[in-house]
């Protein structure tokens, strides 16, 4: 496992690869299985963006044109000219509309897909849960939702608005170069003389912008994190809201929101003072270039070389070269939080990397057998201290055991291993296929009452009369009544009836091999030794390995074991009553 200090160094290696990585990301769409319909977008949007810059062409000529009419006073030509803007403008309607329909479906198609691989990818091998033990990857939810989203929107929009300003400067440029005429300067003429100014002009402004705005990136990143932090925060509330209620915990826990959000407002006011300054430069940049190629070209025009419409035509043009020429300007803020995107986005799939090939290249060895057997397991904590000594064991099918020690000495950590989730030790085990794991607070997913209790597998899995059965057995019978009903259960359930549904679970499932890890902790002595007993009568072919404190399961268990000082060893057992 890598610890800190390694993941640290392998993203500060991993950032000198940032474009060739980004590449590969936004590539794996656009050689899917959707590539045809996706190139089709694409290519369909990239033509109507084309189509409105040979518009702005158009209008640039009508510019000449229409000032030119107005300064000899031709009112068939005025009239002619605004009918032809009038056309021009519908046609430019239409091309905007769509092109922003077809953009934006292109866009949702493109993070659709996006977000079923990363899915895909988050749940496979148990990653949703290493990515939370490792502790190196912070906030998932917001980089499945918020980061996919914002990253096909924005490099679709960045993109597609890159390709538009070069093939604008193109048209542009060649526009301008025709109609700027020479000058000259200290004896040397310069042809297109304002083609080179406005290329001088945009290359200082987008040196200038990056020296004001370059601390952008970094704090974008900054934000995305405290913002999310913010909201986990206030989920945990909402998710353990009795319990903290319970405990008049609210002033400590606006304590807690608000040191959360002390890091959103003081990051936030960092952003708010370099995006002054960049607004301070960019306003700037921009009500200089109104006047700037007026400036530049008017010495032609009062020495009698050019009109008035060339004159116009001459700063229209000059202004689409010189906004084309400062789209990194323009795009600079867009361009610093789509790198912050992109950082976290790749940091996080550089995880899901890390798991799969820990999950295909794992310490422990395991295998699927008939019994349960340990062959050298050892145990470890992330910092290297030792849980369990190498340990050798075998477990019959059939077989009853009971796993007690101390609270603290890694009986749960011995299940973790049992079923694939720690990482940390070494050695051999095998484990049956058919096996169930119910820990001490069952997961209830939100919906209705038939699908908790058929989870994981489909709602309909199991027969009307299968279910009725196993909450009757488990003393569960007024649920009967609401299996349709949709609800937050861990809300509504309490700790004994959410224990008791996770036995009516297993009734349903009826595995070979049944992992209780503390699962009936909730119930009194009674209902417990109950429950245990239903298990023994309906699931008589049915490995038990209990995890529990209490000397009343001792009874209902032909084999003990405890784990004590790192050693798991044999116990006296108690033979059942």
């Amino acid at each position: 496992m890598k610890t800190n200090a390694e993941y640290s160094a392998a993203n500060d290696a991993l950032q000198g690869q940032f474009f060739a990585r980004v590449w590969r990301l936004t590539t794996l769409y656009w050689r899917s299985e959707e590539k045809g319909m996706a190139w089709l977008l694409l290519l369909v949007v990239i033509a109507l963006s084309l189509v409105g810059v040979a518009i702005s062409v158009a209008v640039n000529s009508w510019y000449r044109e229409f000032y030119n009419a107005l300064q000899n006073k031709d009112l068939a030509a005025f009239t002619h000219l605004i009918l032809y803007f009038c056309g021009i403008a519908a046609v430019a309607i239409l091309v905007a509309v769509y092109r922003l329909y077809l953009t934006q479906m292109l866009t949702i198609r493109w993070r659709r897909w996006l977000t079923e691989q990363h899915f895909g990818a988050w749940l496979a091998h148990k990653n949703f849960y290493r990515l939370e033990q490792r502790g190196h990857t912070d906030n998932p939810d917001q980089r499945l939702a918020e980061d996919l989203n914002s990253f096909t929107d924005s490099t679709l929009s960045l993109g597609l608005g890159l390709i538009r300003n070069l093939v604008s400067l193109v048209s542009f440029s060649v526009i301008l170069w025709g109609v700027s005429g020479s000058i000259e300067v200290f004896g040397v003429n310069i042809p297109g003389y304002m083609f080179w100014a406005a290329l001088l002009y945009a290359l200082v402004g987008s040196w200038l912008v990056h020296l004001v705005a370059r601390r952008l990136i970094g704090l974008n990143n900054r934000q995305q994190r405290y913002e999310a932090d913010l909201r986990f925060g206030l989920v945990r509330i909402r998710e353990h809201a009795e319990s903290i209620a319970l405990s008049d915990g609210e002033a400590n826990e606006q304590q807690r929101l608000m040191g959360r959000f002390h890091n959103v407002w003081s990051n936030f006011w960092e952003l708010m003072k370099v995006q002054k300054r960049l607004t301070f430069f960019s306003a700037g940049y921009s009500q200089i270039a109104i006047i700037f190629p007026l400036v530049v070209a008017a010495p032609r025009y009062f020495a009698g070389k050019i009109q008035l419409g060339d004159l116009m035509q001459i700063n229209s043009a000059f202004g689409n070269v010189q906004e084309s020429m400062s789209w990194f300007i323009d795009a600079y803020a867009s361009l610093a939080a789509w790198r912050a995107t992109c950082d976290r986005l790749l940091s996080f799939r550089q995880a899901l990397v890390d798991g799969a090939e820990q999950a295909e290249h794992p310490a422990i060895q395991r295998a699927s057998g008939e019994a349960l057997s340990l062959d050298g397991l050892s145990l470890g904590l992330a910092d290297g201290r030792s849980l369990l000594e190498p340990t050798s064991l075998r477990i019959a099918p059939g077989e009853h055991v009971l796993l007690s020690g101390a609270s603290g000495s890694g009986k749960s950590t011995l299940l973790r291993a049992l079923s694939g989730l720690w990482p940390f030790g070494s050695g051999h085990l095998s484990l049956p296929a058919d096996s169930l794991f119910l820990p001490q607070k069952p997961y209830l997913p939100i919906g209705t009452l038939r699908a908790a209790l058929s989870y994981p597998h489909d709602a309909e899995r199991y027969p009307q009369e299968r279910i009725e059965q196993a909450l009757r057995s488990c003393r569960l019978e007024p649920l009967i009544a609401r299996l349709e009903q949709a609800d937050h259960w861990e809300r509504v359930l309490s700790p004994g009836e959410m224990q008791r549904l996770a036995i009516a679970r297993a009734l349903l499932a009826a595995p070979r091999w049944l992992f209780l890890d503390e699962a009936t902790s909730a119930l009194d002595e009674a209902d417990e030794a109950a429950l245990y007993q239903l298990l023994q009568e309906q699931l008589p072919h049915t490995s038990l390995i209990s995890i529990g404190h209490r000397s009343s399961l001792k009874r209902f268990h032909s084999r003990q074991l405890r784990l004590e000082n790192r050693h798991l060893a044999e116990a006296p057992a108690v033979l059942p009553a």
